[in-house]
């Protein structure tokens, strides 16, 4: 009995590393979008996104990660850039939230309460379009996705909803802008051997730290958790600048639409074969993922600040109701 209760532990805590893995650039890749954004704010628009983030339940825990030493302005940078990994934060064990990476029955897309929400909702983080290289029939998109639910906080962020709601659209936009610039995160493989898909790479196994393809590709500008806000700082000093024309485009469909061909064109290549591996990294495929990571990344900020402009620049007589 003691020996059966231990394998239903292992099996719990390896399905719930495995769902912590799922859905997110890491902390380091969120923190890089997050910066980049944060860099082509106006004072005012950076003073209203600080107030907002002071409403955030982890504001004091991230304030603990600051060094004494860092001006107020560092300080709301950095919370700025801590805030867009709280959707992951609350994923962890003990963080007084749950749920799985299914959406509910009945869920509805425009469903927005704020911090009153202890859902982790973890299907916020992607778009599972589906495509298949063997003939086996697609599934449906799942809804809500991260697409419906960035249109829906961005549409809210700029009404005269209450500050607690404001706050908590803020950081999820932070992080599913950030989410849906990875491809596999708007991607699911379906084949014969996974007619429901591979979850975005999860399922695909690689040799090497990552030992998942969805993993190899969240930590491909470096890894860190979300006190090392430092490391993000110099990744994004290494990004190259976005192409004006991407950056300018405002819809979100556009930006899924590009992680899907993307994964097609980029991710699901040799030396990933079809199957779920193990595969190897080669060099070449590794140098292309950091290359691609990162200007997914610079984009992906670009756009976020785009996006925060338009929604921030309103008052209360100004916004919609």
């Amino acid at each position: 009995m003691v020996r059966k209760s231990y394998v239903i532990v292992v099996v719990a805590l390896s399905l719930l590393f495995t769902s912590l893995q799922a859905h997110a650039w890491n902390s380091v890749g969120h923190m890089s979008v997050a910066y980049a954004a944060y860099q082509q704010l106006t004072q005012p628009e950076k003073d209203r996104v600080a107030a907002l983030l002071k409403l955030n339940p982890n504001y004091s825990k991230w304030l603990g990660y600051i060094p004494a030493s860092a001006t107020p302005a560092d300080r709301d940078m950095y919370v700025f850039l801590m805030a867009a990994t709280w959707p992951d934060e609350i994923k962890a064990m003990g963080s007084g939230y749950s749920g799985n990476d299914n959406p509910p029955r009945g869920e509805s897309i425009n469903l927005n309460t704020g911090y009153t929400d202890k859902q982790t909702h973890k299907y916020w983080h992607f778009v599972d379009t589906p495509f298949s290289t063997d003939g086996t029939a697609l599934p449906a998109v799942p809804h809500p996705s991260a697409l419906d639910k960035i249109v829906v906080f961005q549409a809210a962020l700029a009404t005269n909803e209450p500050d607690a709601i404001k706050s908590y659209d803020l950081v999820w936009l932070e992080h599913m802008v950030g989410d849906v610039h990875q491809p596999l995160h708007c991607a699911t493989r379906i084949s014969s051997a996974k007619p429901h898909g591979d979850l975005g790479g999860n399922d695909v196994v690689v040799n090497g730290p990552a030992k998942e393809l969805h993993a190899f590709w969240d930590d491909a500008v470096g890894l860190g958790d979300t006190q090392n806000f430092m490391t993000a700082v110099k990744v994004t000093q290494t990004l190259p600048a976005p192409d004006p024309a991407l950056a300018n485009d405002a819809k979100p469909a556009d930006w899924v639409a590009e992680s899907f061909s993307l994964a097609k064109t980029a991710v699901y290549v040799d030396p990933v074969g079809p199957g779920l591996g193990p595969f190897t990294m080669t060099p070449a495929y590794t140098a292309a993922a950091t290359t691609l990571a990162k200007q997914r990344i610079a984009l992906a900020g670009a756009r976020l600040a785009n996006l925060l402009k338009t929604a921030l620049n309103c008052s209360a007589t100004s916004c919609a109701n």
